[in-house]
């Protein structure tokens, strides 16, 4: 990869937007379910969660913590892991396919499935480079440590 763009893609602030960008969905969500709590309350009965204002406040918090954890890069694997649940989640949930008759609403439904598993692909990639970011770093501080004093390598 060309220098400029490896330095590009390693930049904080690149980093930060592109994790910003992967957990919208999430954090927009809980965003709406809080700010038309009743509408989220909706939401959640709509398709069978009860008691729905618990499922609509454990929704808000597993989207805004998960997405701030993978935004933050602070225990990454958690935030990811858990936005990986609840997306898998909504699958069966909200976007049954196999069991919907009616055109378009299955083609439709299918389709948002198979962008939720593309989403918990990007969940699973950040988490793997966010691990590697982390396994980097201490091999890095191991090595100047084991280094003797006075050498330079």
């Amino acid at each position: 990869m060309s220098n400029i763009f490896e330095q590009i893609l390693l930049a904080r602030t690149v980093t930060v937007i592109a994790r910003v960008l992967l957990t919208l969905p999430f954090w927009g969500s809980a965003l709406v379910k809080l700010i038309d709590f009743q509408g989220g309350v909706a939401e959640m009965a709509h398709f069978g969660l009860e008691p729905a204002v618990a499922f609509n406040i454990a929704t808000i918090v597993v989207q805004t913590v998960g997405s701030l954890l993978v935004i933050l890069n602070w225990w990454t694997w958690l935030g990811a892991g858990a936005l990986c649940i609840f997306t898998a989640l909504t699958i069966p949930i909200a976007h049954h396919f196999w069991s919907m008759s009616e055109e378009p609403s299955r083609t439709i439904a299918f389709h948002t499935a198979a962008e939720h598993v593309g989403m918990i692909g990007a969940l699973i990639i950040v988490s793997l480079l966010s691990a590697h970011r982390i396994s980097s770093v201490g091999r890095s501080a191991k090595q100047a440590s084991a280094r003797p004093m006075g050498k330079a390598h």
